[in-house]
């Protein structure tokens, strides 16, 4: 009978009753697909689609493209579509994705561990000037980034990067990224071990394996032996760290769960050593545990971090030793402070074999195929043909005489990188940003580079290490959060009322020592025109108020929000 407005039902709202999905985790039986991404990964593997790419849309050209290959599984050869010119950054988050795509690619040339031959480099800046209209940009993550991209070009492409040893696969997609490692990893005088085996082991297991290739999110990794701490391991997803224990010798500290975009974590630590030769077991032992346990019904909570923070390091340890790896962990300790106040391996340095390797930096990574050319016939002049990557956006060459060094840097410097960077130069990076991204909002290539350089003209005497970091949306993956200085890109009102690009600011934000994400003052946004003006303020107020010895991102997080503004 129905209730009437006197009965006691009537009053009282009747709960809604839904069934308990879950976070769509596999291995507690969520199976069912929560979400598009899921749906289409069920449908076919990610890996699958190289197949169509070559016999179908190769030489059907771009409308043949299927969308959920378009927009999904063509990330599994790291094939994003870019973002069609003339599009302003009030309309990314409006325009539909079929709107913001141009019928070009940018495509993503995984460089494991940052090693790179000289014949590699070249046949990179090659495909650079033949099919990406000269772009090539050097990443954050030791990769190298094409703009412009055919896909009717694509298999050749593929084609000659192989012949070399190259790849794009999984560049790019819910996979195993590129596995990060020490530019210097085999060769720096002061490291603790070279990760080198461990990074070639992995690869070979996990990469294009069906096994690992539909993950609730991208799985971000790194392999370091060095005392620098030089691959950003605490924003990771896994990452192994060298340390000597005082037992057993040198093998790696294991850290999981660290990531940034708008929900930013540091990673953990577990507490456990891990030998060389045990780190690849142990990386498919995290990894399926990503899989299998992972969030999958939200996309906002599909990375390890939240898995991480939900169950808490001793769970995550049990579970890893209990289901996967059959086998307890050894406790071992944490791996020391730094020394050193940069990490990008820039300079002149004294190998283990008593040569030299140089490091050098682009302006914001920002370079171009012949430059690339140019660099690796320096390289193979100079050195004996290997060349690393950092995550840095800068390069390393391998491998120099004493009496080679001169010439080297001489010849780097009629191209405009040097190895003698003002800390703008050395420090500043920069994302794609609106030039070619479809979810940036501002501009941030050029912004870096006409900031970097109105900074050595402004204050030409500033000497201290400063980082200083330009994303051109929310989604950090210029780092923002843990730069001294980091610039988040969004639309404001200048002092006229017109709406113009600009940015909010972090300020304080570190990684290596006292890693840290930087502070927010309430209302600190600046314009980009103005950027320039404020960064030297800021810069000038820290020169005025620090103590002796003091870093920028020390004094950041005691000073007065007025020191700040």
């Amino acid at each position: 009978m129905a209730a009437t407005p006197q009965d006691p039902a009537a009053a009282t709202p009747r709960r809604k009753v839904s069934r308990h999905r879950g976070e769509g985790q596999w291995a507690v039986g969520h199976y069912t697909p929560l979400n598009g991404n899921e749906q289409f990964k069920k449908d076919d593997d990610g890996l699958n689609v190289r197949t169509r790419i070559e016999t179908i849309y190769s030489k059907r050209g771009f409308d043949s493209i299927d969308p959920n290959d378009l927009r999904g599984r063509m990330r599994w050869w790291g094939l994003y579509t870019q973002r069609k010119p003339g599009i302003d950054g009030g309309k990314t988050a409006i325009l539909e994705p079929e709107e913001l795509d141009d019928k070009y690619f940018m495509l993503r040339v995984r460089i494991d561990g940052g090693r790179l031959t000289t014949q590699q480099l070249r046949v990179i800046g090659e495909i650079s000037q033949e099919f990406a209209r000269g772009t090539a940009d050097l990443t954050d993550r030791q990769n190298v980034q094409y703009h412009w991209i055919r896909i009717e070009d694509v298999p050749e492409i593929w084609e000659r990067l192989e012949a070399v040893g190259l790849s794009t696969t999984e560049a790019c997609g819910d996979t195993p990224r590129v596995i990060l490692g020490s530019p210097v990893a085999g060769i720096a005088v002061d490291e603790i071990i070279d990760g080198t085996p461990a990074i070639d082991e992995i690869h070979r297991r996990i990469i294009g394996n069906k096994d690992f290739s539909n993950l609730p999110r991208k799985f971000k990794s790194a392999v370091s032996g060095s005392p620098l701490l030089d691959v950003a391991h605490e924003i990771n997803d896994i990452a192994f760290v060298g340390v000597n224990h005082p037992e057993h010798g040198p093998g790696f500290d294991l850290w999981v769960g660290g990531g940034l975009s708008t929900n930013p974590k540091i990673g953990q630590r577990l507490g456990a050593w891990v030998p060389l030769d045990e780190v690849p077991d142990v990386y498919e032992g995290v990894i399926s545990i990503f899989r299998d346990y992972g969030y999958r019904r939200l996309r906002t909570r599909a990375r390890l971090k939240f898995l991480v923070a939900d169950w808490g390091v001793e769970k995550f340890r049990q579970i890893l030793e209990d289901e996967y790896l059959k086998r307890k962990l050894v406790d071992g300790p944490a791996p020391d402070q730094p020394v050193a106040r940069w990490r990008d391996h820039v300079g002149v340095h004294q190998q283990q074999d008593g040569r030299y390797y140089v490091g050098f930096a682009p302006r914001v990574g920002r370079v171009d195929g012949a430059t690339l050319t140019k660099i690796a016939e320096l390289a193979e002049a100079h050195g004996s043909g290997r060349l690393r990557t950092t995550v840095e956006q800068k390069m390393i060459v391998l491998d120099v005489e004493q009496d080679q060094i001169d010439s080297l840097v001489e010849g780097l410097e009629s191209l405009d990188l040097t190895a003698k960077p003002s800390p703008f130069r050395r420090g500043t990076m920069a994302c794609t940003g609106i030039e070619y991204c479809k979810l940036a909002i501002v501009e941030t290539k050029a912004r870096g580079a006409s900031l970097i350089d109105e900074l050595e003209r402004r204050i030409p005497e500033f000497e201290e290490p400063i980082t200083i970091n330009i994303n051109g949306c929310p989604n950090a993956c210029a780092r923002i959060q843990v730069a001294d200085i980091g610039l988040k890109g969004q639309l404001m009102l200048n002092d006229d009322g017109e709406q113009v690009e600009g940015f909010q600011v972090h300020l304080g934000g570190a990684l290596g020592l006292e890693a840290g994400f930087g502070r927010k003052v309430r209302g600190l946004k600046v314009t980009s025109d103005e950027l320039p003006d404020y960064v030297e303020r800021v810069l000038k107020r820290f020169e005025a108020e620090r103590e002796d010895g003091e870093r920028f991102a020390t004094w950041a997080t005691r000073a007065s929000e007025e020191s700040l503004t």
